[in-house]
Order: structure tokens, then sequence, then C-alpha cells
């Protein structure tokens, strides 16, 4: 069986391809697997490289690579056909080129649209919810299968050490900050969350506290980022040094750690921004302070057209701040965890954060020991249902390719 892959940026490799490859190759070592990786700008870069890493005899591909796929032109490594494309992020088109190119038939999770209906043979819904959404996109209902959130396996299983990283007692009964993986979060958001940490130290004396780094982020992304203290005046980042694999600032030491999820289960509670680590320590049942800052909402990237407008000189960084913050009213919460259980489980914060605000709401809610257990056990069952869904999602995938 050969299956390729295409998706986009760090979430999606690390929440959903990972967990699938891993199942895919449980379940039969003879698959061949091919994942590319699609122009996108949540990607770091590093995504390829990533995949190879994780799973040696995985081939992973650039966007590079993709662009000379579907400008018609060979890639070196890449087999002219597939038995089954898997799309796993990114824009539906791209997965939708790539089937043309290598044939096979095409899958899908969690997203579609109507032009894709006669593309798509299968399509893999996280939940009811999802499949709802499916149905508005005009995907037949015979063609949805509810599988579950492959996310959810991602962080159980790096929690549990399943793809080879070590045990990590640096968040112990402590906080764990989640400083964001994109270029403008490494830039303004780290130093801001060292002088989070900074006031935690302060105010929590002898609580551990970590970083989670992103393995999609080099160290010398960071130590620059550090150095600098923040590039946009917002961001009230503290200037630091990254050294030996820890983060140091104004005499204080606090480790980074990669494998986050293997350190956040033994944490009491997290500090992270809306995304997919915020479903992960939920699944591990780990409650979190949400931080949405719109200190510079010009500086997020967002999927869509808006994204473009913002680059544009003068005018495109005023509509881009105008358009974030209208869109951003529309919404009750950010946090998916939230979302899904319809009411505050973790602790949301938006708008012009100041560090000392997010620390204080933090220490707060860490000296709350019971409201970090009752809030982290209804969280751990908010998402318990999702286990699993590699391992659907694999034995279909696996079986034979007629739709």
């Amino acid at each position: 069986m050969r299956i390729a892959i295409t998706a986009n940026g760090p979430g999606e490799f690390a929440g959903w391809v990972r967990p699938l490859v891993a199942e895919l190759r449980a379940r039969d070592p003879a698959v061949e697997l091919h994942v590319i990786a699609v122009p996108d700008d949540f990607a770091s870069g590093r995504e390829a490289r990533y995949i190879e890493e994780q799973f040696p005899g995985v081939r992973g591909y650039p966007p590079s690579d993709y662009l000379r796929l579907a400008l018609g032109r060979g890639v070196e490594g890449l087999p002219a056909g597939a038995d089954r494309v898997q799309y796993l992020g990114g824009d539906l088109s791209h997965a939708a080129r790539v089937h043309a190119r290598l044939g096979g038939v095409a899958t899908s999770y969690k997203f579609s649209r109507k032009r894709y209906a006669a593309t798509f043979s299968r399509v893999f819904a996280v939940d009811e919810a999802n499949r709802e959404q499916l149905r508005g996109w005009g995907t037949p209902d015979d063609r949805i299968r509810v599988v579950g959130n492959l996310a959810i396996d991602g962080a159980l299983g790096e929690a549990s050490g399943a793809y080879g990283d070590p045990p990590s007692d640096a968040a112990r009964d402590g906080i764990v900050i989640f400083p964001g993986s994109r270029k403008h979060e490494v830039a303004n958001l780290f130093p801001m969350f060292v002088r989070v940490a900074l006031n935690l130290r302060r105010m929590l004396p002898g609580v551990a506290i970590a970083f989670a780094g992103s393995p999609f982020v080099s160290d010398e992304a960071i130590a620059a980022a550090l150095t600098r203290g923040g590039e946009h005046p917002l961001s009230y980042g503290a200037p630091a040094e990254l050294t030996g694999g820890e983060i140091v600032a104004g005499g204080e030491r606090f480790p980074l750690v990669r494998a986050a999820m293997r350190a956040a289960a033994l944490a009491r509670l997290a500090i992270a921004l809306p995304g997919t680590k915020v479903i992960e320590l939920a699944a591990l049942g780990i409650p979190a302070i949400v931080c949405t800052p719109f200190n510079a909402p010009e500086l997020i990237v967002i999927g869509g057209p808006l994204q473009y407008v913002g680059k544009l000189p003068v005018i495109g960084a005023p509509i881009k701040r105008a358009a974030v913050l209208a869109v951003a009213k529309r919404f009750e919460h950010f946090a998916q965890p939230n979302i899904d259980a319809g009411k505050e489980l973790d602790v949301e914060i938006a708008g012009t954060l100041l560090p000392s605000q997010v620390a204080h709401v933090a220490a707060e809610r860490w000296r709350d020991t019971g409201w970090c257990t009752a809030t982290g056990e209804e969280l751990r069952a908010l998402y318990r249902h999702h286990a699993g869904a590699a391992e659907r999602m694999a034995a279909f995938l696996l079986e034979s390719v007629s739709p």
C-alpha cells in the first residue's frame, strides 16, 4: 500500500500527521508513506524534515517539491502513483492537485467543499457537529465517517513517550507555558511570556515553571527573539538568553522542553495561546489560562485573503487590524474546549495583555488546587471518547482502495 499525505503547519504535522503515521506503520510496517508539506502561511518550513526525523523511512517533501509536482514536473523520491491521497491540512486544492497527479483514491479529514464533493471518496469527521458541517459543504452523508480528533491521540502518545521522548519533571505540579511557534509569536510572545514567568517566580517562589519549545522552531530563532526582547513595542517583553536548554532572564532560569506534552502531563496548570495545544492539554486533564493577545492584531496569521491584504504597503496593516478586531467580537470563546463544552472551563483572557495581568490570573488559579483538579477532570472527560481516532482512520485507509 502506498499512501500520500498532504499537510501544512506545525499543529497539523504534530497533532494529525504524527499519530496517523504512527498507527499506519504499527498496523502495516510495509506501508509506503509520502508526506507532502504544502505552501501555507502557518508553516514553519521544517515540517518535511520533522516527519522524516520522527519516522525513519517515511519520505517528507517540502513545499518547493509540491510546487514542482503541481507544475507537472518530477520530484525526486516521489513515485508516479499512489493508492491513496489523504488530506491532513492546508488548502484543499493542494490535495486535489496531488490526487490529480498521483491518482488513487482521495480522502479528506475534517474539511471539504462543494467543488470537491466528487474528489473525496470519504471524509473523516471529528464529531457529529463536524458531520453536519460536511453535509452543509455538499459531502454526501454516506461518504462521511466520524473517527474522532486525531490531536487527542497525538497528545496522549507524546505524553506517554510513544514517540521516543524521555520523561520530564520540568513542570511537575507547576506551570508550563506555551508561547507559540509562528514567526510573529516567537518574535513577540516568547519575550512577553518570559516577563510573565518572571512575575510568576516572584508570586510563586519555588513553583516549577517551564517553557514549551516547538520542535518546528530552532534554538537560533528562539535565542534571537529572546535577545531582542520582542520586536513590537506592545510585546512588553523581557530580554533573555537561551543557554544549555534553559531560558535565563533576570537571574532566573526556566527549562525549555521540546516534548511539551511529556512535561505538561505532570503540570498543574498551563498558559497557552488558542489552538491545537489547548485541546491536547485538555485531553491530558491540564487546565489552561488561554491568552488571546490583540496587542498587535495586524501581525496575527489568519487564513484567507485578509492575510494578503495585510501585506499591502501603508494601508494593509490598519485594514487587517480593524478586520481582526471586528471578527474577534463575534466570538464568545477562543479556546476550543470552551467552545466544545459550551461554557468556560479553561480561563480565557483577551485584549491588549500585560504580563503582570497574565501572571496574576495564572497564580490565582494555580493556588486553587480544587479548581485545577475538578476542571482537569471535566476537560479530560470532554475528549476521552476521541481516543483511538488514528486507529479507526488507519484501519480504513489500509483496507481495499475501492471507494
